[in-house]
């Protein structure tokens, strides 16, 4: 590739990184918050480095062009004879073709730096999570706090299916709880999931955590909601035969969370 556009590249992709990082919060449909800092030093070096290939591009010489005329000297050996001639090639050129030349798909590498400009990628949702599995529970090393005495219970859904798995006392059991999350159709086609997707780093390394829903219709697919109900009966409560499951009762649209990739209790009023 050559070097001017080289230098576009650098500056587009610099740039379209301190957009979403900056000016925007695009940038956590992809990591998670922490990883803003680094996001905006690599925008700010990669466009000064797109800046310094153009500066030193305009600035430098360039060889002077060659007429074809130039010759090696002639030995009285060679009795006036042009060797070069006789090969018919310059050897200069790479027999008459350009080995530095640009493959043509090499150009499809704009198409991500201008997609952090105009059109960022959408974030993970339904389709991804209904072709993963379920996050596994981590074992509770030390026993439950007690569940607050307000109704309902806002809880992950990773805190819940670990009271519903791991959770001896059975604290929810009989009790009404508040998740959020939002709709993923169950695979057999019969019912759906109150779902999150948690990153660890990024979207590479993303894991999903899902609870099963019944006594409702399942709505449209990615429609975030906060659903109350009680654990539906399905197995031994407090073991790992116990199905996260909900009993619904009522289920009420809510926007997006800025924290959407994360199993916390929403940041936005809900």
């Amino acid at each position: 590739m050559r070097r001017p556009v080289q230098a576009l590249l650098l500056a587009l992709t610099g740039t379209g990184l301190l957009h979403v990082a900056l000016f925007t919060d695009t940038y956590l449909r992809y990591v998670k918050a922490g990883l803003r800092p680094p996001l905006i030093v690599s925008g700010a070096v990669l466009l000064l480095l797109g800046l310094a290939a153009a500066v030193t591009r305009g600035g430098g010489r360039r060889p002077a062009p060659s007429d074809g005329h130039d010759r090696a000297p002639t030995h009285a050996g060679d009795h006036g004879h042009d060797h070069t001639a006789d090969h018919g090639h310059d050897h200069g050129t790479g027999h008459g073709h350009d080995h530095a030349a640009t493959p043509r798909i090499a150009w499809l590498l704009f198409l991500p730096a201008l997609s952090l400009l105009w059109y960022a990628p959408p974030a993970l949702g339904a389709y991804t999570a209904a072709r993963a599995g379920n996050k596994p529970v981590a074992v509770q090393k030390r026993g439950f706090a007690p569940l607050p005495a307000t109704s309902p219970v806002p809880l992950t859904l990773t805190d819940f299916t670990r009271r519903v798995q791991l959770d001896r006392s059975r604290a929810v059991q009989g009790r009404t709880v508040r998740l959020t999350g939002f709709v993923t159709p169950a695979g057999d086609g019969d019912g759906w999931y109150l779902t999150r997707i948690i990153f660890s780093c990024c979207a590479a390394d993303s894991q999903t955590v899902k609870v099963r829903m019944y006594g409702t219709q399942a709505p449209p697919a990615d429609t975030w909601l906060a659903v109350t109900g009680t654990w539906h009966p399905h197995g031994s409560l407090g073991t790992r035969h116990a199905e996260p499951a909900l009993d619904v009762r009522t289920a009420t649209p809510v926007a997006q969370p800025v924290n959407a990739f994360t199993d916390d209790l929403p940041l936005t009023p809900s």
